[in-house]
């Protein structure tokens, strides 16, 4: 979470697994007349489902080399633990709805904040858990890659 990260993130931290279908990233990156604000929410939503089907070839694509993930337990993580986080993936999830975005462009920066709800089975009872997501977007050879990720878990139920 946000290793889901981010990932995506700290979704495994809390015990929580889902599966949305959401567009690929590569569709995203390469949509005609798509505003940057536009290709950067689809990114956003390609990486969290990316994270739940466990594809790695497109988080790889997604992750900066040099990416660093800030946990909402204040713990950092790579660009590999974050990769070693999808593939570890085991718990399940029965939504995971991203909402509440907000997205600047400056020049070849993003930032997005959104808000990340999951719901999900822990010991056979629902249980519920929101995390609030500031992601740092670069462009670079015409396509956009995450260079930073922090979430912060909200309201505990």
């Amino acid at each position: 979470m946000r290793s889901h990260s981010t990932l995506r993130r700290l979704v495994l931290a809390c015990g929580i697994l889902a599966a949305l279908a959401v567009p690929g990233a590569a569709a995203a990156q390469a949509q005609p007349g798509a505003t940057d604000e536009q290709t950067l929410v689809e990114l956003e939503r390609a990486w969290n489902d990316a994270f739940y089907k466990k594809d790695i070839e497109l988080l790889d694509s997604l992750l900066a080399e040099e990416f660093v993930a800030t946990y909402d337990d204040g713990s950092l993580g790579d660009r590999n633990r974050e990769l070693e986080l999808s593939a570890a993936f085991n718990q399940r999830v029965i939504s995971a709805t991203q909402e509440d975005f907000t997205v600047r462009v400056y020049g070849d920066t993003g930032v997005v904040w959104f808000t990340l709800r999951l719901v999900g089975l822990r010991q056979g009872e629902r249980a519920e858990v929101a995390f609030r997501y500031t992601d740092v977007w670069v462009r670079r050879d015409g396509r956009w890659q995450c260079v930073s990720t922090q979430s912060t878990r909200i309201g505990r139920r």
